[in-house]
């Protein structure tokens, strides 16, 4: 513990050193145009990294960034499904450099992540694994939970007690171990909690949805150490800025096999230097069709609204936004498991998430500090359990939490950010099946992550100090204080190609329910038995990548390991309690290794190749068992058939069986499903129509999911149509 003190010192003294040296900045400008037509295109959006400085095009389709230090940098313009394009230019001290971009069409697209340093950049310069979608692919992939989005991703698959429970499983981690944000901050549901509680997010309001894979606990806490989902809304970024006129979006879907429809809207309103925004959006199924008939009580429903204003006075900003989210979803089969010895009755989940923020700030000061930005998030969450229409237990979470960034000015080869953060939570249930006393959390941390970029590598280096605090009502009190640290090397190998390296040592510490539960949980079929003596978890991961985009193909491999010690699990007893398994919540060492691979090569301009795999192996070290719902091997093989604006990708998902299994599992069998996809796109100067159809499961296969709490009576969803039709205006 104390080098890792030792190396956050010596991280805290590498921010502060004053560095700073006057030189005389540059300019850089350009145009932007759509090139199967010439014509400009305004609102495009222009990146410099690494200094995370951002620019919008005007109505000419021109683009001006000033204040650049002397160096070279990478300037990347991106506008919606176009095709991104990257260029090298040197800013000479007092002088103009010109970089003028054609953008269209095209297979790839350059992904960009807001996530995995806290800065605008490239997915293929981050030195972290990440999976990014933008508002377009989101359109095509439309469902009612985060889990059903996001599966079948490169190291994420889904857990679920049904479609609307349905949660990101990131390289095998769950639960608390998985942290979902909002625009960088915790969205304060309890979806962690429990295999039946969902997250209240609806995709289709979002500008991006991004996954970073692996250890992000330096910026984001500890329970962030198996990875980090955030969903982007694009309002409340430091980067942003107004905009003159209206721009906004409309998306309608609908679908066959379990009744699937909705629909979304949003508008930007910009008016001199303030900013004015709305959306609303509403999605619903009934209950779902397998290939054996229906699942009972599968149904879903999901809606929300949100709306704020901001001020951005050029180097002085801030914004206030109000969200309401609210759903309600059936839990198939969970009535069951009550064990009341009458009829099963129906267990629906009724949830709704009040969400006010803050941020502030100051930018482009030309100092060592050049910009610092705070966000004050209010969450209030609750959701109530329904046993056939009647409410049962009440589930309430109250989160309170700040965050404060400093971003360094680069000098010389330094760049880098350091900040604060916060946390006050106020957790309560009432009704017949409480788990847990009231618990009062208190939670602060101090962290640093820098980045040094030589001719021929790039380093990144970080420290995290956290401390968590409970305060149980009638139980005694529990602390706990670690430290977290990374490192990672950045090796251009090649025009295109980097080889990219990430050590690092992670903290968690143990979880409320983990604590403090105590009896009958459903959502997770066990009888739970909570244990106040649990230590914090201790993780020391290596993860190797090697990545190449090139005009006509992009690759991506990447191995990984973690070893856990004090991991934290629940261990049955042998015992039933109340018709279920009875388990302590324990601690054991243990590891998790797996493999990640993904590759779209152009075959031809009008067809493309999809390759993708992906495989985890999550062990007890002592016992070499098992570890509860580990995702088996999985492949993808596709084509994507492009001509103009249209695109048609047929493909199949396959997945090993899966023998390796806890002891409270029951073995699940391969499965091959076919999937077709198309799509059609028009872009315009002022506008992007995207219409899509979707074929999923067309072999009406039955298959089951490893991950599911009910996979022995509820296989996946049979063969149906999604068709949508998305709007972007700018």
């Amino acid at each position: 513990m104390q080098s890792y003190k030792r190396f956050i010192l010596v991280v805290g003294l590498a921010a502060c050193a004053p560095l700073a040296f006057g030189q005389e900045s540059g300019t850089l400008t350009g145009t932007v145009v759509l090139e199967a037509k010439g014509s400009s295109l305004h609102h495009a959006s222009i990146l410099v990294t690494p200094l995370n400085r951002r620019a919008e095009t005007d109505d000419s389709g021109i683009y001006e960034v000033k204040n650049l230090p002397p160096g070279t940098y990478t300037v990347t313009a991106h506008m919606h499904a176009l095709s991104d394009n990257s260029q090298t230019v040197e800013i000479a001290p007092g002088g103009t450099a010109t970089a003028n971009f054609k953008l269209k069409l095209a297979a790839l697209k350059q992904d960009i992540t807001v996530t995995a340093s806290g800065k605008e950049e490239s997915t293929l310069e981050s030195f972290q694994s990440v999976v990014s979608l933008d508002t377009l692919d989101l359109a095509q992939k439309v469902e009612t939970s985060l889990g059903e989005v996001l599966n079948n991703q490169p190291g994420i698959a889904k857990r679920s007690f049904g479609p609307g429970t349905s949660r990101p499983v990131i390289r095998g981690f769950d639960g608390d171990r998985v942290l979902v944000m909002q625009d960088g901050v915790s969205t304060g549901t309890l979806s962690s909690q429990s295999g039946d509680h969902g997250e209240s997010i609806d995709v289709m309001n979002l500008e991006r949805l991004e996954v970073v894979k692996g250890p992000a606990t330096l910026l984001y806490g500890s329970n962030a150490i198996g990875g980090v989902v955030n969903a982007v809304t694009g309002h409340h970024q430091a980067e942003a800025h107004p905009h003159e006129g209206v721009r906004g979006y409309a998306t309608a879907v609908g679908g066959t096999n379990n009744g699937h429809g909705g629909g979304s809207a949003g508008v930007e309103v910009g008016v001199k230097n303030w900013l004015l925004w709305a959306n609303g959006s509403s999605q619903r199924t009934g209950d779902y069709h397998a290939p054996t008939g229906v699942v009972e009580n599968s149904k879903t429903r999901i809606s929300g609204s949100s709306g704020g204003f901001g001020y951005f006075g050029g180097k002085r900003y801030f914004t206030l936004g109000y969200g309401y989210e609210e759903g309600r979803y059936g839990v198939p089969y969970s009535g069951g498991f009550e064990g009341s010895g009458g009829p099963a009755p129906l267990i629906d989940l009724e949830m709704r998430r009040h969400n006010l923020r803050f941020t502030s700030g100051i930018q482009h000061t030309g100092k060592w500090v050049d910009a610092f930005r705070m966000t004050l998030n209010y969450s209030d969450y609750q959701h109530r359990e329904l046993e056939d229409g009647e409410a049962g237990t009440t589930f309430k979470n109250k989160q309170l939490s700040y965050r404060g960034v400093f971003e360094q000015r680069k000098t010389g080869r330094l760049t880098g950010s350091f900040g604060f953060s916060v946390l006050h939570r106020d957790y309560a249930a009432t009704g017949e099946e409480v788990l847990a006393p009231p618990v009062l959390q208190n939670g602060g941390a101090a962290f640093a992550l820098e980045e040094l970029q030589f001719e021929r590598f790039k380093l990144q280096f970080g420290g995290r100090v956290e401390t968590n605090h409970y305060d149980p009502t009638g139980l005694d009190s529990k602390s706990f204080t670690g430290a977290s640290g990374a490192a990672g090397i950045q090796v251009p190998l090649w025009k295109g190609g980097s080889f990219v390296t990430n050590f690092n040592h992670s903290y968690r510490a143990p979880a409320l329910e983990e604590l403090y539960n105590n009896g009958p949980h459903v959502g997770n079929l066990t009888f739970e038995i909570g244990n106040a003596n649990l230590r914090s978890e201790q993780s020391d991961g290596v993860e190797m990548s090697l990545r190449h985009q090139a005009s006509r193909v992009r690759a991506q491999a990447s191995v990984f390991r973690y070893d856990i010690g004090r991991f934290v699990y629940l261990a049955p007893t042998g015992e039933i309690e109340d018709g279920l398994r009875e388990a302590d919540y324990g601690q054991a060492d243990a590891r998790f290794m797996g493999a990640e691979s993904q590759l779209d090569l152009g075959l031809h301009p009008n067809l493309w190749l999809n390759l993708g795999m992906d495989v985890v192996d999550a062990q007890f070290k002592k016992s070499n068992t098992a570890l509860p719902r580990i995702p088996p091997l999985r492949g993808r093989l596709g084509f994507d058939v492009r001509y103009k604006g249209l695109s048609v990708k047929p493909g199949v998902m396959l997945a090993a069986a899966q023998h390796q299994f806890f002891e409270t599992e029951t073995r699940t069998a391969g499965y091959t499903v076919l999937n077709l996809g198309a799509s059609y796109t028009l872009a315009r100067q002022h506008e992007i129509h995207m219409f899509s159809v979707n074929l999923f499961n067309a072999g009406d296969r039955l298959y089951r999911n490893h991950l599911s709490f009910i996979k022995d009576l509820a296989p996946e969803i049979g063969r149906g149509v999604r068709f949508t039709y998305t709007l972007r205006f700018f």
